[in-house]
């Protein structure tokens, strides 16, 4: 089975889920909150003429920081528009985007008291905004071309589609570990960003095609500073698995 079919983090609300364990990522969206108000001001002068604005998430993973999204968005546009004296913000139209298997049930439960919750602190001052969900791989295209005005992804672009491959390696790539480590040979480092080439640049083909003209897009994702710094939790984690599969055999 493709992995974009059985791959997604974890559903539900239990302590192991995803929306009890993103802390991180939700540090992330307000740190970058300042830069989405940039493009947000900059979007208001490209599109003088809209009065609906697409916007898709790409990676919206499930729980309230797929929604943190959209409150800062809501925020910031009637902010905006004050103070570009315009007497109605625009209509605000969310698709919110990830792997199939993702929970979207939980955004959609939480969506009722957040709408709620920002009509009782906006009162009537407020632009409207309606949330969709559409499913699918952002490697590839998700909407007509054309179509979409802004484009947000937040942590999730460090993902690759698949994992890297050699045909120069008799073994397996990357044996006894679950990511770059230090003590990899050079063809692992080469695998893995051959990999990333070319996931983002079908990543941005497909954006291309589907932003309309004058449109943005705000990506958020993890780097390193340094190639030579590989030094990472998930060597530990690997470490840790191994050893657990060794207690089991």
């Amino acid at each position: 089975m493709a992995t974009e079919r059985v791959l997604h983090m974890k559903g539900g609300e239990g302590e192991t889920s995803y929306i009890k364990n993103s802390l991180l990522q939700r540090k992330v969206g307000s740190i970058v909150k300042p830069i989405l108000e940039d493009n947000v001001k900059l979007l208001m002068s490209n599109i003088t003429s809209e009065s609906c604005w697409k916007v898709a998430d790409l990676g919206c993973s499930s729980g309230t920081n797929s929604l943190l999204f959209v409150s800062n968005m809501l925020s910031l546009m009637d902010s905006a528009s004050l103070s570009l004296n315009q007497s109605t913000p625009p209509v605000l139209q969310i698709y919110m985007n990830d792997l199939f298997g993702n929970d979207f049930n939980i955004i959609f439960k939480l969506i009722p008291d957040f709408l709620e919750g920002i009509h009782e602190e906006k009162n009537e001052n407020h632009g409207r905004c309606f949330i969709h969900a559409t499913p699918g791989n952002f490697y590839g295209r998700l909407f007509p071309d054309d179509y979409i005005h802004f484009f947000h992804s937040s942590y999730s672009l460090h993902w690759l589609s698949q994992a890297p491959t050699s045909t120069n390696i008799v073994e397996p790539l990357n044996k006894g570990n679950v990511y770059i480590t230090s003590d990899n040979p050079p063809s692992v480092y080469e695998a893995y960003l051959k990999q990333f080439e070319k996931d983002f640049k079908l990543f941005l083909k497909s954006r291309s095609e589907e932003l309309r003209s004058g449109g943005i897009m705000l990506l958020t994702f993890i780097g390193r500073e340094k190639s030579q710094d590989m030094t990472t939790p998930w060597g530990l984690i690997g470490t840790v698995l191994n050893d657990m599969v060794q207690e089991i055999l």
